[in-house]
């Protein structure tokens, strides 16, 4: 192990897709020899994505949800954040960071305004089209924010603001397919696809797919990611494989998979372009959020990279026919996919917090 020189806290959670892109960067300073902490909520799911990775110390901060709708909770919400704040500061007063790398969601909030107060640079990564309001708040006490989508820069402070694109965890890149077929008990002259609703799952994608399972499987074999309780467990079909959520396994499935559905969150369809994975994204609608995976879905479609059905339009056939659709178009969509490189981005952005103090 290389003696401990700096030391760096990553920041993010809520959601699955605030913690995947400080995954796939820790590894790096790791490496290196850097002490990394990591800043979370109690009990949110940052705290089991990073608990386990034994280098790193995971501290959990109050946080508040700062709704945009009327609760009794907003009455409490802004001590939770200013207890949060105290409690950062006392954690960077002992750790002394290079720097703050945040994700965002709400946990965030208080850690980057903290670094603030501390004269420790904060850098921001922002991987919406549009940001979220939890990045909103905390970009005034950044150094830097950085954009996955071209199009956000427009939405950022302009003087902190760059377009890096979406930072891909590696071990994606290092998938079998063949392990994935195993792990599924699947043949391989048969298509796949991995259909996922997003960290918490989709009942309406769930629905669609177990109704219609019978037309599915003629034509494919389906990997569902289905969310945590979701699973049928009556449901006992050759080529037809559930989970509740995957992580180790994931790049395995993933290279095992021909299409891919999916919510459009942004780290998830930035990760199936990589791979070169054609998609049909059913982005959460705007009753259910602020919009924000219509917007990224949309962008996609835009550059054929993707097909769309809005979640009000999810009806049994207009699913089949853009899912067959999708499978007709593939090798045209995979073509233009083949444009896209990422492995530039991660390498810039470690270098970015790495020297953000020169």
């Amino acid at each position: 192990m290389k003696r401990k020189n700096k030391s760096i806290v990553f920041t993010g959670g809520g959601t699955a897709g605030h913690v995947v892109v400080n995954l796939a960067l820790i590894p790096e300073f790791l490496h290196e020899g850097w002490d990394v902490h990591y800043i979370g909520s109690h009990q949110g799911i940052e705290r089991e994505l990073v608990s386990g990775i034994e280098e790193i110390t995971y501290h959990s901060i109050s946080t508040g949800k700062l709704r945009r709708y009327f609760d009794k909770e907003n009455f409490k919400d802004p001590f939770r954040v200013l207890k949060g704040t105290f409690q950062s500061l006392r954690i960077l007063s002992k750790v002394k960071p290079h720097a703050v790398f945040s994700k965002g969601g709400f946990v965030s909030v208080p850690v980057v305004t903290a670094a603030k107060l501390k004269g420790v640079p904060a850098i921001i990564h922002e991987s919406d089209y549009t940001p979220g309001l939890a990045n909103k708040m905390a970009f005034p006490f950044a150094k830097k924010v950085l954009a996955t989508f071209p199009e956000t820069m427009e939405y950022l402070p302009v003087k902190k603001a760059e377009w890096v694109g979406a930072i891909i965890r590696e071990e994606l890149f290092q998938g079998d397919k063949m392990k994935g077929l195993k792990q599924c008990e699947f043949v391989k002259d048969k298509p796949v696809v991995l259909i996922m609703g997003g960290s918490s799952g989709s009942q309406k994608m769930n629905d669609i797919i177990r109704k219609h399972l019978d037309q599915l499987l003629d034509a494919f074999q389906i990997i569902h990611i289905c969310g945590k309780g979701k699973v049928d467990s009556s449901i006992n079909r050759f080529g037809y494989v559930q989970f509740e959520y995957v992580q180790d396994e994931l790049k395995d499935l993933i290279a095992a998979a021909d299409l891919v559905v999916s919510r459009a969150g942004s780290n998830s369809i930035y990760e199936f372009l990589a791979l070169h994975k054609p998609m049909l994204l059913i982005p959460l609608s705007k009753q259910a959020s602020r919009g924000d995976q219509i917007l990224n879905a949309n962008s996609f479609k835009k550059q054929g990279f993707a097909r769309v059905i809005e979640e009000e339009e999810l009806q049994e056939e207009r699913f089949l026919n853009e899912l067959n659709q999708l499978w007709a178009e593939r090798k045209t969509i995979m073509e233009k996919m083949e444009a896209y490189k990422s492995e530039e981005t991660k390498d810039q952005v470690i270098q970015l917090i790495k020297h953000i103090k020169d």
